[in-house]
């Protein structure tokens, strides 16, 4: 078995039992804590993927930036039992039926799967997903929207700027 396949079995593993930890988690920290985890797994498994790009976006957005919001919020609502509703039946058996859905559905997802065992998928050259890729697109396609995003980016940081000093 090749070290490409343990790796991914492994991310596998830590992805499911990482996003079933954020279920299970009592205190809401440590689900947020445990999300990250399932976000460095997600990446791994597009490192895996050869699309560097997206891990490293998913990595610096979903895992450093929103997570962090997700903290503050979590630590800024100052949760406790005394403040948390009760669980009421009809919710329970909300998510219960909505859990089902879901599980049919992935049942037929790996019923698909099996069908397209066998098959092989279509790849010009093994570059595909590499960020010099993307940057030869940026710079040299695509310069004029670029170049136009980066005015509206810039224009946006010094209107945040403007209002945060009123």
């Amino acid at each position: 078995m090749a070290i490409t396949h343990i790796l991914f079995w492994f991310l596998t593993a830590l992805a499911l039992v990482s996003a079933l930890m954020v279920l299970l988690s009592k205190n809401p920290v440590f689900s947020v804590l445990w999300l990250i985890a399932v976000f460095f797994a997600i990446s791994g498994h597009y490192i895996l993927l050869n699309a560097q790009f997206l891990a490293i976006v998913n990595m610096i957005v979903y895992a450093g930036a929103i997570m962090v919001l997700f903290l503050f919020v979590i630590m800024l609502m100052n949760l406790s039992k005394a403040t948390e509703p009760q669980k009421n039946i009809w919710l329970q058996i909300a998510g219960t039926v909505s859990g089902g859905c879901l599980l049919m559905v992935f049942i037929s997802l790996v019923k698909q799967a099996t069908e397209m065992q066998g098959k092989t998928a279509l790849l010009k050259n093994g570059d595909i997903g590499l960020i010099g890729n993307l940057g030869k697109a940026l710079f040299s396609s695509y310069v004029v929207p670029f170049e136009i995003s980066s005015v509206l980016f810039l224009s946006a940081m010094v209107g945040a700027v403007v209002i945060g000093k009123k």
